[in-house]
């Protein structure tokens, strides 16, 4: 059985409120447009979750709603959880093993998610952005799995990876 595992790190954020608690900035200008771009290139490629997992930080949150906007189907179950703020990747695994669904989506934060993504690939993508997982990028991966609680790092096989420059 294969499941499907989509990292997405958090579109861009805005800075502009020095008072600002961190887990409340909101996304920017440019997060505002990127997150829907990845939306619709999920949507064309057919990578729907049936879950997702995301993280309680307004710019997760926002990225989400703007990405779910641009899919198609039945309404797509969301658990917003703290534990993803600023996780590192033995958290955000532990978060993950304890998933159900085929298809599972994870919206969280540098440097967690990317040294994440990294770490489940048995190959890295080829793609100069990668290895620093700018804002919106999303990394599709498959694992020979039976449970989310059976997937080990380095067997995942990376189906794509983007970054919202490299969309039109």
């Amino acid at each position: 059985m294969t499941l499907t595992l989509i990292l997405i790190r958090h579109a861009k954020s805005d800075w502009g409120d020095a008072g600002l608690d961190d887990h409340d900035r909101p996304l920017n200008a440019r997060g505002i447009e990127d997150a829907p771009r990845v939306g619709t290139w999920l949507e064309a490629q057919g990578y729907r979750p049936d879950h997702v997992l995301c993280s309680t930080a307004t710019r997760a949150v926002d990225t989400w709603a703007a990405i779910s906007r641009c899919l198609s189907g039945a309404e797509i179950e969301v658990s917003y959880t703290r534990a993803l703020y600023l996780a590192m990747p033995p958290d955000m695994l532990n978060v993950i093993r304890a998933s159900e669904g085929h298809t599972l989506a994870v919206i969280g934060h540098n440097p967690g998610i990317g040294s994440l993504a990294r770490s489940l690939v048995a190959t890295q993508p080829q793609h100069e952005k990668f290895t620093r997982y700018p804002t919106a990028a999303t990394l599709v991966v498959d694992f020979n799995a039976t449970s989310w609680a059976n997937i080990e790092i380095g067997a995942g096989v990376a189906r794509a990876f983007i970054t919202p420059r490299d969309l039109p």
